[in-house]
């Protein structure tokens, strides 16, 4: 018979061999392993079943990682939507008709919100549409609803009285050698929706001159922020 010692022994080589030939099953034979060598053994196998897990886990990884994209897309896609459809509205400033308040080919935004729950005011920078020509007009408001607007001598008149226009650049003005920069526009009275728009730079500019007044419906949004190029960077009224 065994004494208490030797059962002790025994269970623990007997425990060792079990713990070897499972350990064995993943890593390969080693002539020269001991039951002190075990957790060495132990941590080889571990390692062994990590690297496994990872393979495994990859495919279910980049089909997460796929879904995840996707969420992330169509949720761009609907802040955008909305942002372009309540809140700013894109634009790229094409020709000299507002210059040298904005000058061509500098890009912005323009703010629909406030078009849509603000109040159109005199001096603001509109942005209007012209349905005929499937064209965008960038202009500044003059005359509001029920005045009546001229021009003589170049000054601005509403209702008969003058009024200064100090967004005008007085410098750039006085670079027309023949010192007409606004031709003289006979009175015009102006329907309780429309709005009289001039571009900044008269002699260069396709306005309320050439297609008379502006609808309100016409007016899609108002104020631009400037933001290329940097030296124009800001906001041209909000």
């Amino acid at each position: 018979m065994m004494n208490d010692e030797e059962k002790d022994t025994f269970e623990l080589d007997a425990g060792d061999i079990a713990m070897e030939e499972a350990l064995l099953e993943d890593v390969p034979y080693d002539p020269d392993y001991t039951p002190a060598r075990m957790p060495e053994l132990t941590s080889t196998l571990l390692l062994v079943k990590e690297e496994q897990e990872k393979k495994e886990e990859k495919p279910a990884s980049f089909v997460s990682e796929l879904i995840d994209f996707a969420k992330d897309f169509v949720i761009c896609c609907v802040v955008v939507f909305v942002l372009c459809t309540y809140v700013i509205k894109p634009i790229q400033v094409r020709g000299s008709s507002m210059y040298p308040t904005l000058k061509d080919s500098s890009i912005g935004v323009s703010n629909l919100f406030g078009r849509k729950f603000g109040e159109i005011e005199r001096f603001d920078i509109v942005i209007v549409y012209l349905a005929e020509k499937d064209e965008y007009l960038v202009k500044r408001v003059i005359g509001m609803p029920g005045e009546t607007v001229s021009y003589v001598d170049g000054r601005l008149y509403i209702n008969g009285e003058p009024m200064d226009e100090p967004f005008l650049d007085t410098e750039y003005a006085e670079t027309y050698s023949d010192g007409v920069f606004m031709e003289d526009v006979d009175p015009i009275t102006l329907g309780e929706d429309e709005y009289y728009c001039l571009g900044d730079n008269r002699p260069h500019s396709s306005d309320s001159r050439y297609y008379g007044p502006f609808t309100e419906d016409q007016i899609t949004s108002k104020g631009v922020f400037i933001f290329y190029p940097l030296t124009q960077f800001g906001v041209k009224t909000w």
